[in-house]
């Protein structure tokens, strides 16, 4: 029977499997970090109390790429070039969700509403982060190789969510509730389909590296079909609710360093 569990197992069991995975997860990560860097340089004058806060978010995501790349040290391999189609950070750029990286490059302020934006597209795509070390740690967190990693980036993921939350409703309460919740709805339902090809793509990739039978993939693609099936119909509402998060300042204080390997 095909489990999550056993699947990922497979992946970082087998060193050309691994590599690719962990390139693609320090690509997306160093994206995150250089992208919350240009924005914390941008925000504009009357926002320049969120500076700290998106400058750690930044930075926590630099960190996490460098994790991955430790890892890959630690086995001994170099990373290799990311396959477009498994790009998601400049897929959901295609599609309009977040801000455009020409626009970050320029410097010139951001305006209030490109903030909002910003915010919104992270609190989707930090949910997906958040649920899927969820499921990592429930599987791996005690895993001699990746344990420590995993643990340490779902404590992030779980901050930078709740940041998300908590910036939002600040927002939303100052006047901003209409614009919130339709580009909350626009990220959300770009993302799933994004998640949905790029989930398609990493599963070719691997299926050709792992030698995956047309029966196996086939499984899989159906599965990763039926979630998305599901996730169009009723699961994005999850991405979209914003709720005041037990963590309160989550990203209020210093960064944790990166563990050494």
């Amino acid at each position: 029977m095909l489990t999550a569990k056993g699947l990922f197992q497979e992946i970082i069991d087998n060193d050309e499997s691994f590599r690719l995975f962990c390139s693609i997860a320090a690509s997306g990560e160093a994206q995150g970090g250089w992208e919350n860097g240009r924005i914390a340089s941008l925000v504009p004058p009357g926002m320049r109390d969120m500076v700290p806060k998106i400058t750690r978010h930044g930075a926590d995501e630099d960190k996490h790429g460098r994790i991955f790349n430790a890892l890959l040290k630690k086995r001994g391999l170099d990373p290799v070039p990311v396959p477009p189609d498994t790009d998601y950070t400049m897929l959901l750029e295609k599609r309009g969700i977040g801000l455009a990286h020409d626009k970050l490059r320029r410097d010139e302020p951001l305006t209030e509403r490109d903030v909002i934006v910003y915010l919104a597209h992270s609190r989707v795509t930090e949910q997906r982060a958040a649920d899927q070390m969820i499921m990592l740690v429930t599987y791996f967190g005690d895993h001699p190789e990746l344990g420590k990693a995993i643990r340490m980036i779902d404590n992030d993921e779980t901050n930078h969510l709740a940041y998300c939350h908590e910036e939002l409703l600040r927002l939303n309460h100052e006047g901003h509730g209409r614009l919130i919740q339709r580009v909350l709805r626009e990220s959300a339902l770009a993302e799933i389909e994004v998640y949905r090809d790029v989930g398609l793509a990493v599963m070719g990739h691997m299926g050709r590296i792992l030698g995956w039978s047309r029966a196996k993939s086939a499984v899989l693609a159906a599965g990763i079909h039926a979630m998305y099936v599901w996730e169009r119909a009723a699961g994005w509402h999850k991405m979209v609710d914003l709720r005041m998060p037990e963590r309160r300042d989550a990203l209020g204080g210093p960064m944790t360093p990166a563990p050494a390997f």
